[in-house]
């Protein structure tokens, strides 16, 4: 065996000794747009956006909205919960970041560290209670049956971790091996128990207010049990320095928040997919979901090709993608998650523009 790096040996501060760049002052509230602030050669196309996503729930087919951490950092939130108040999103996906800096912010108000200034110090990433209850929550959500987001999102909304007896705990896991159905709970509630005899823990409540929950759109997406998938990468995320990170329970809760994607994938003949500043994420995991799902609406005898796809970003785009693919030659074809969208069926359209401006009209239209 290689060896390995122990964190256990790292310093780890309290968060409120991070100085962090944002704050809830980002926060956007919706409000009507100025005249002539959207450009004319934008227009159209966020009229296409607005149309698709009413035919869409006319017909009560899907919005999903997937983005990068940075919607939430430019202040989005409370425009991305009044449009699921509203009923215009039935499914979000974010990456590992997008669910961090949402929960810190619901936490303590604010989120963003220098990363240029704390690594100079090795403090980057190496903060007690977002690495600590972060990754307990998902250990403690994922042996209740929850999926990555959901895990974070009851934590904020009950404002506790509830820590189970050992023996109980015990009891529970000799009942599923005893059980004829094989469950992936078996595996899960085990990793806790691993985790309680690795990390010893008192049984019962541990208190973790989140005053400013308001701006979470994981809690938001609890409360009002809309799918919220998050999709990390192993090792990007800050929660991955610290010890309590199970492997284990991330890969449960992360692959149960994918499957979660790929069924409302499956559904979105008539639907439409908005992927906002998430040049990585967004791409590959639809490309996996909407193979999958037209594996078997292929099986089925179903149509799964009536969808659209808005990807908007701040990147210059100056391929018409309805023409196709650029050459190679051609820096477009260089734009990756452009070119991953544009393979992926549908109706695809690329809308250069602030994510901030973009959500403003939105609520501004569908409201």
């Amino acid at each position: 065996m290689q060896p390995l790096f122990d964190r256990t040996r790292l310093s780890i501060k309290p968060l409120h000794a991070r100085q962090s760049k944002s704050d809830t002052s980002c926060m956007l509230s919706p409000s009507p747009i100025p005249p002539n602030q959207i450009p004319k050669e934008s227009l159209k196309s966020l009229e296409r956006v607005v149309a698709a996503i009413r035919e869409a729930r006319k017909n009560k087919a899907p919005v999903m909205l997937a983005y990068g951490a940075h919607l939430f950092k430019n202040g989005l939130a409370p425009l991305a919960i009044q449009l699921m108040e509203q009923g215009h999103i039935q499914h979000l996906a974010t990456n590992g970041a997008g669910s961090i800096h949402d929960w810190e912010m619901a936490f303590q108000g604010k989120t963003e560290e220098d990363v240029k200034h704390y690594i100079q110090q090795g403090q980057f990433g190496i903060w007690q209670e977002t690495g600590g209850f972060l990754n307990l929550a998902v250990t403690l959500g994922t042996a209740q049956g929850l999926g990555y987001g959901a895990s974070v999102g009851k934590m904020i909304a009950e404002d506790r971790l509830l820590i189970p007896d050992m023996q109980e705990l015990r009891t529970e896991i000799i009942q599923l091996l005893e059980s004829p159905s094989a469950s992936n709970l078996l595996a899960r509630k085990s990793n806790l128990l691993h985790w309680l005899q690795t990390f010893p823990t008192a049984s019962g409540s541990i208190a973790i207010p989140h005053p400013w929950k308001q701006f979470s759109i994981q809690h938001k997406a609890y409360e009002l049990n809309i799918p919220f998938s998050v999709c990390p990468g192993i090792g990007a995320d800050i929660i991955y320095t610290h010890p309590w990170n199970s492997g284990c329970a991330i890969g449960e809760g992360a692959v149960q928040d994918f499957l979660s994607f790929a069924d409302s994938v499956s559904k979105l003949e008539g639907g439409v997919f908005l992927s906002v500043g998430s040049a990585v994420m967004a791409p590959m995991i639809f490309e996996k979901a909407i193979s999958m799902s037209r594996n078997l609406a292929l099986q089925e005898h179903r149509f799964l090709e009536n969808y659209h796809i808005f990807v908007i970003d701040i990147q210059p785009g100056s391929w018409d993608w309805h023409q196709g693919e650029p050459p190679k030659n051609h820096p477009a074809y260089y734009l990756r998650f452009c070119k991953s969208f544009s393979r992926m069926g549908g109706k695809f359209e690329y809308l250069e523009m602030d994510n901030r401006l973009f959500f403003q009209y939105l609520c501004q239209e569908l409201n």
